[in-house]
Formats: structure tokens, C-alpha cells, sequence
């Protein structure tokens, strides 16, 4: 076994005292992997932390990178270079180096970001979606080894992968299950069960009361997401039990560049508009990551909910593991691969997109059922225990143990990187597509976009 592999992962999002998704996913790769190999945790300078951090994952040592130089020279003493999102597309200096990369698509985010800007005017849409794509066809093109969260996700890449020519008679040859390409490691959970350390919503927040039913949104209100159905079965809920309450568990992300979604907005303008905002429906700034298990303990029902489009498919509704792993009862949409699974195994209840009166139905036969918990207690923490993070983390720590460049390599280069033609647009094409799309305006406004992206380098 090659232990003396050193590790960098990059993550795309903020670490340390609150973490949303991203962020918990390195977090934890960092504390598995660096029970074996020496480990660095990278935050980019893209990243702006909105906490200072607090604690180390294991063994791993965490670098917060000011500036592109710091990154650079943190992963120079690197072998193997782990990282999702839009890293690549930010610092492309990372595309050349002699390393070997491992690109984590756990997180189909061009899907999302559809969703994303469904309702902004057109060109916006198509500046999003260029910007994604290219970004998303970079990673693809450059990566050694490659990581989805799930069986569908894998056949949704592999699809991608055979588009830009990864699947190929190299590959092929290397195996033809492509195993050795693109594997599966999905979202973990702590292997320590959680432990209600203090009370925190019933009888301690606003107006729930301690015998008050919770119903709980858990992890970011994001605009993939369907949010509102949940509001708006309330009034039905309550028509039939007043001590019922919902509690959104976090609205803006950790992370200081991302701002509080519209969705955010319009949910609180609905609670509002139904006379439910801080008497039955509350909103929570963040929950940080070690406090969360008293607000899943706390809670009766969890809560997911999505609209009928591509990313739900695709899609690994990761809340629903921390409801797996304090045995929280949940209702979920069908559609994404996890609720589906868990709803098999008799877990999880399910509901159609946008089903107002199904949800509020389905809700009120769960809070009226006895020892809800009690009664699946012993089935929720065999589930939990397939998806602790050491289990999950296998594939990758066995790849880190023997690392490999991509078979379809040649000399040490990619043999399929993106040639400059396809790679970018020359900057006068984009200019003559700024401006017919919307005249100088529009241009100045894509300046100021790549001004600000460089600043942030």
C-alpha cells in the first residue's frame, strides 16, 4: 500500500463551525482519508469564510488560501488532487499540473443551475449555462478518476463522459466496466450516534411549546427545491391540529459569497401572506454542524420536498441521510433515488410534486400514529450504518492507496483535453455575442462580471 501519498482536497464551499453540503462532504473526506494518508484540507481564495474555523478534521491540516499563489504552493507537495464544483474553471493552472486529479461529480450542479435561473430573462440563462457548462466539460475531459453519488447519477455521467470521448478503447481497455473511471461514493454520516445535548426548539424557541409537533426542513432553502408546498399545506394541517410547527433549519448559506436566494424571500412573503410567519412557520439563519442533532432529535417529521425537473432525478437529497441518522421519520417528493429507496425500505412516506392536500393528509396521519420513532428505531440504525463515512469513503481510499493518471492519457498528458477553439470563446466573439444579445449595456455588464471574477482569483 502506498500510505506516503499526499493528499489535497479542495473544496468549493466553506468548512468549519457551519458547513452546508460541500463543505461537510471534504470535511469528512479529509478526517477518513487522513487516518491513512498525509492530508490537506484547501479552502481557495474564491471561498469567502464567514466564521473563522474551529478544529481540524483527524488528522488533516486545513490552509485557508488567500490568493493564488498560497494554493499553488500548498498543493505542490501534493500526489493526488481531489475537488468538485467550479474550482477548475477558476484557477485553471490546476488543469496542467504533472498530478493526478480526482474530480468529484457527486453534485450535477448545471441541473440545478437551470432551476437556478428559470426566471431570469434569457440571456441570463444563457451566461449561466455557458459559464456551467464550460466548466463542467473542463472537468470532465481532464479528470483521472471521477465520483457520483449514486448508480443513476453514474449512468448520467457515463453518458456525459462517452459525449467528450472519456469512453474510449484506453478506458476500454483498462475496464471495460469503467469502474476504474467513475465510481460511486455518495454522502456519508457519522459513524457516533447522535446525542440531544440541549434543547433547542420545544419549549425554548419563540412560541413551540414543549408538547408541540416539528416539522422539519432540514439543510438550505434552495430554488430546486418546493418549499412552498410545505407552507401552504399548513393551513390545512392546522385546520384539523393547531401544535403543529414547521422549522426551516437553515436560510443562508454559510459561505459569504452566496447570498440569501429569492427563494428565501418568496417563502418568507408566503408565510406571511397566510398569516403564518413566527407562529407556525419559523426561519433559522444556519445550524451549525455539531448542533444539528438536537434540532433532528427534537424534531417528529423531516421534511423534503422538490419540483418535478432533471436535477431531482439526478439528484442525492442529502438532509435525508441526517433524518436516516436520527431516525426521524420523513415525507419526501418522489422522484430523487434516496427518498425512493428509503421509502422502499418503510421509512420515508412519499408525496407528488407540488401535492398540497397529499402532504397535508399524509402529515397528519404520521403525527397522529404512536411512537412514531420508536417503532423503526432498530431498522433506521441498520440503514444508517451502510452509509457512515468510512463505509462510503472505500472506493476512494483504495484508489488513494494506489493512485493512477487516466488510462487515456499519453506521455503524461491528457490526450482529451479541450482544444483552445472549444475550450473558450475568443474574447471578440464574446464581446460581438454580448453585444447583440444587449448592446454595450450588456457588455459593460459581462466586464464587470470578469473583473470581479478575476479580483477573486
Amino acid at each position: 500500500m502506498r500510505v506516503s501519498t499526499t493528499i489535497a482536497l479542495i473544496t468549493n464551499d466553506a468548512i468549519g463551525e457551519k458547513m452546508a453540503g460541500p463543505g461537510i462532504r471534504y470535511w469528512e473526506f479529509a478526517r477518513v482519508l487522513s487516518e491513512t494518508f498525509p492530508v490537506k484540507l484547501i479552502v481557495p481564495p474564491y471561498v469567502r469564510m464567514d466564521a473563522p474555523l474551529v478544529g481540524q478534521p483527524g488528522r488533516a491540516e486545513v490552509y485557508v488560501c488567500k490568493d493564488t499563489d498560497t494554493l499553488s504552493a500548498q498543493i505542490a507537495d501534493c500526489d493526488v488532487v481531489i475537488t468538485l464544483g467550479i474550482v477548475l474553471a477558476f484557477y485553471p493552472f490546476l488543469t496542467h499540473l504533472d498530478k493526478i486529479l480526482v474530480v468529484d461529480i457527486y453534485d450535477p450542479f448545471l441541473l440545478a443551475g437551470l432551476q437556478r435561473e428559470a426566471n431570469a430573462d434569457l440571456l441570463r440563462q444563457m451566461h449561466a449555462y455557458e459559464k456551467y457548462q464550460e466548466a463542467l466539460e473542463v472537468q470532465l475531459r481532464i479528470g483521472d478518476f471521477f465520483l457520483c453519488a449514486s448508480e443513476r447519477q453514474r449512468d448520467y455521467w457515463l453518458g456525459m463522459l462517452s459525449a467528450v470521448g472519456r469512453i474510449n478503447p484506453h478506458t476500454y481497455a483498462q475496464d471495460p466496466t469503467f469502474e476504474k473511471l467513475i465510481t460511486v461514493v455518495p454522502f456519508g454520516l457519522p459513524r457516533e450516534q447522535p446525542q440531544h445535548l440541549q434543547p433547542v426548539l420545544k419549549g425554548v424557541h419563540q412560541s413551540i411549546a414543549p408538547d408541540d409537533k416539528v416539522l422539519l426542513w432540514g439543510g438550505g432553502v434552495w430554488d430546486w427545491l418546493d418549499a412552498p408546498t410545505l407552507v401552504r399545506a399548513m393551513p390545512l394541517v392546522l385546520a384539523q391540529r393547531e401544535d403543529v410547527k414547521v422549522f426551516f433549519m437553515g436560510t443562508r448559506r454559510p459561505n459569504a459569497s452566496s447570498a440569501q436566494t429569492s427563494a428565501v424571500d418568496d417563502l418568507v412573503t408566503l408565510s406571511r401572506d397566510l398569516g403564518l410567519y413566527d407562529r407556525f412557520v419559523f426561519f433559522n439563519d444556519w445550524v451549525t454542524y455539531e448542533a444539528r442533532q438536537n434540532y433532528l432529535l427534537e424534531a417528529d417529521v423531516g421534511i423534503s420536498l422538490h419540483l418535478s425537473h432533471a436535477e431531482t432525478r439526478f439528484a442525492f437529497r442529502t438532509r435525508l441521510l441526517d433524518y436516516l441518522w436520527a431516525g426521524l421519520p420523513m415525507v419526501c417528493t418522489v422522484g430523487d433515488v434516496l427518498g425512493e429507496s428509503l421509502a422502499a425500505q418503510g421509512v420515508a412516506s412519499l408525496v407528488a410534486p407540488g401535492d398540497v392536500e397529499g402532504l397535508a393528509q399524509t402529515l397528519l396521519s404520521l403525527l397522529s400514529t404512536p411512537d412514531l420513532r420508536a417503532r423503526h428505531k432498530a431498522y433506521f440504525e441498520t440503514l444508517a450504518r451502510q452509509y457512515h463515512w468510512d463505509v462510503v469513503s472505500r472506493p476512494l481510499v483504495e484508489f488513494c492507496a494506489e493512485p493512477y493518471f487516466a488510462a487515456d492519457r499519453v506521455n503524461g498528458e491528457r490526450r482529451f483535453l479541450l482544444s483552445d477553439a472549444r475550450k473558450t470563446k475568443p474574447w471578440w466573439g464574446k464581446v460581438q455575442q454580448a453585444v447583440r444579445a444587449g448592446g454595450p449595456r450588456e457588455l459593460w455588464r459581462q466586464v464587470r462580471a470578469y473583473l470581479q471574477w478575476k479580483r477573486q482569483q
